[in-house]
């Protein structure tokens, strides 16, 4: 992997933060943008199933940016020797301030694996939000999506921003 992240570093690193800008960003619009446009929808029916509809497709848009995003992760990570600069073959610490470092690589790495999981259930409700609205419940799919909009995606919003800044700061960092 060092290779590939030497033969590609530039594209490496574009990847990785366009994934994250579309991720959270995506988020962001949908929440703060197309969700009050949303409320203005005056059937409750129409206005579930736009919802739906509107998160339906975020992840699908999403879906491969995550990915990507996971990929590229991981290729930096090693590409970086971060763990070549914080520890030796016996995995004694060789360097206080690159362990911090190589411990903040992880804790990022955990954070949009949590994001990532977090979708990942969001989409399941989603899916089990449309199934009540095909059978006309109203109140069992607003149950589901309200769940994503006041919960879900706020969390993965404030995560990706943390997880944001932190790979700023790594970046900085070297």
């Amino acid at each position: 992997m060092y290779e590939i992240f030497a033969n590609y570093r530039t594209e490496i690193i574009f990847l990785h933060v366009i994934s994250a800008v579309v991720w959270v960003g995506g988020m962001i619009a949908m929440r703060f943008a197309a969700h009050n446009s949303f409320m203005s929808i005056e059937s409750p029916l129409n206005r579930l199933e736009r919802i739906s509809h509107g998160l339906k497709r975020l992840f699908t848009i999403v879906t491969p940016f995550v990915i990507i995003l996971i990929i590229t992760a991981v290729i930096m990570a090693v590409g970086l020797g971060f763990r070549e600069a914080a520890v030796d073959a016996n995995h004694n610490v060789i360097d206080e301030y690159a362990m911090g470092l190589y411990n903040m690589v992880h804790i990022k790495e955990g954070i949009w694996m949590v994001m990532a999981i977090n979708l990942a259930a969001m989409a399941i409700f989603r899916a089990q939000a449309d199934k009540f609205l095909e059978k006309g419940d109203t109140r069992g799919a607003k149950t589901k999506l309200s769940r994503i909009g006041k919960y879900m995606v706020p969390i993965n919003i404030v995560l990706g921003l943390v997880a944001i800044y932190m790979g700023v700061f790594l970046r900085n960092a070297y």
